[in-house]
């Protein structure tokens, strides 16, 4: 263990904390959900992620993303691989660069033991679920983030078996309800929350 998985050891012990370091987590999608969940997952203790998004930080993304003024430009996944690194060097992180189809989700996600869907588009989302569901991997979606207020309606529900969603299931990020660091950040928090639950041996399973 280097010196910041001695902190996290003080609150998660040892051999939890190795426990912890031994899952593999897939990050599909690297804008809100997937770069707010994605540290507070390494912040968690866990140290093996892939990282999958083919686009790039615009200043647009800034309002809600895990990014920095100075990675405007850069592809989100390779952005999203430094600032993890910033908190634990030691990660093990296999940044993918590239736009995912249906072919591509059991090769790029396949061996992970838990998958964090974070998709922008529903086309993605579906074929995730789709490929990985019957695979009997965790799998935490979200729908309905959009907008501010009210954050209490960010729920995770369990759907069935090891599949969960986050959200309210009714505000879509549109024009009047637009994606925003708030409810964005309190559903990348509950996603992270239902990974880190489940590899403590804390769910209802």
């Amino acid at each position: 263990m280097n010196k910041v998985e001695q902190g996290f050891a003080r609150y998660l012990g040892e051999k939890t904390l190795a426990r912890l370091r031994s899952v593999k987590i897939g990050i599909a999608g690297c804008g809100g959900l997937g770069s707010n969940c994605a540290m507070h997952l390494a912040r968690s203790g866990f140290t093996r992620f892939v990282l999958v998004d083919f686009d790039r930080v615009e200043f647009s993304n800034l309002n809600r993303q895990a990014f920095l003024c100075d990675q405007v430009g850069l592809f989100k996944a390779e952005a999203l691989a430094v600032n993890m690194r910033a908190v634990n060097p030691d990660l093990n992180l296999d940044v993918c660069v590239e736009r995912v189809g249906a072919a591509d989700m059991k090769r790029l996600f396949g061996d992970c033991d838990a998958v964090v869907e974070a998709f922008d588009r529903v086309e993605a989302k579906k074929l995730l679920v789709e490929a990985l569901l019957p695979m009997g991997r965790l799998l935490v979606s979200a729908s309905g983030i959009g907008g501010c207020g009210n954050g209490d309606a960010i729920v995770t529900r369990k759907v069935r078996g090891n599949f969960y969603v986050v959200g309210d299931g009714e505000t879509e990020c549109s024009e009047d309800t637009p994606p925003l660091s708030p409810r964005v950040g309190i559903a990348a928090a509950k996603q992270a929350d239902v990974v880190l639950t489940h590899f403590l041996g804390l769910s209802d399973e």
